[in-house]
């Protein structure tokens, strides 16, 4: 999951380690289904801080709620305010997560250094997405030869 790191970083994660942190404002379709259909309580995830100077896997956070309404839709104060999404058919979802760890900061360019890490999502040019998959095998890879 991407987190330009002035709105929610690995730092606030980390200063609020028993909070639960709404990932607010997904507004693409595709990142919301992976939220909805592939994200899980208990599932670990990678903290990626993006739009940034230093971009990359900050730390590791887990999901502790399963994919909701996104508040942030029907919030006018909100630069993610939606005002065609309806509160009895939310379009947007949103899941919480909690921290877990924080670790070093491993690049794009870090990672592609890794051939087992080739077909990583993220590493895909030209991928924005905010939400992505990652493999077992990549998980593991990361968990046991990169983190």
């Amino acid at each position: 999951m991407k987190s330009e790191p002035d709105d929610l970083s690995i730092d606030d994660l980390a200063a609020a380690p028993a909070q639960a942190f709404e990932w607010t404002g997904v507004r693409n379709y595709q990142a919301r289904n992976y939220m909805r259909d592939l994200m899980q309580p208990g599932d670990r995830l990678l903290f990626w801080h993006s739009s940034c100077p230093r971009p990359g896997i900050a730390g590791l956070a887990e999901i502790v709620a399963a994919a909701g309404p996104d508040s942030s839709q029907f919030d006018p104060g909100s630069p993610y305010f939606d005002p065609r999404s309806d509160p009895s058919s939310p379009r947007w979802l949103s899941v919480s997560v909690r921290f877990v760890a924080r670790t070093p900061l491993v690049s794009p360019a870090e990672l592609r250094r890794h051939p087992a890490l080739a077909d990583m999502v993220v590493l895909r040019r030209g991928n924005r997405l905010s939400v992505m998959p990652v493999t077992a095998q990549e998980w593991n890879y990361l968990m046991e030869e990169v983190l």
